[in-house]
């Protein structure tokens, strides 16, 4: 089980974009996510004229390390650290250190 998942509401805590807050559209294995608005870059396109595609400049939002990431959480308004426990029936799941709340996802 992974402490940041795919829909997870999170916030930049190092780099250029530290404490911009955005969704996670998708984690890799190599330990890096793609956050939704964030860490965008300028990237140059060729056009392919058989496909119909246009060349130019495009924005696309590059990985960042989940080590820079902390997940949101509502109730404090702050980014949050993530921890593991089992419930009464077994079932394991995150939950906020700050607050013992579970996490919902």
């Amino acid at each position: 089980m992974q402490k940041i998942k795919q829909g997870d509401d999170v916030v930049v805590l190092a780099g250029k974009d530290k404490g911009k807050q955005g969704r996670v559209t998708k984690i890799f294995t190599n330990g890096r996510a793609i956050v939704q608005g964030i860490n965008v870059a300028k990237k140059h396109k060729r056009g392919n004229p058989n496909a119909g595609e246009p060349g130019g400049i495009i924005d696309k939002e590059m990985p960042l390390d989940i080590s820079n990431l902390g997940i949101y959480n509502p109730e404090t308004q702050k980014a949050d650290r993530i921890g593991f426990k089992f419930l009464d029936d077994g079932k394991k799941v995150r939950y906020f250190k700050s607050t013992n709340e579970v996490v919902d996802a």
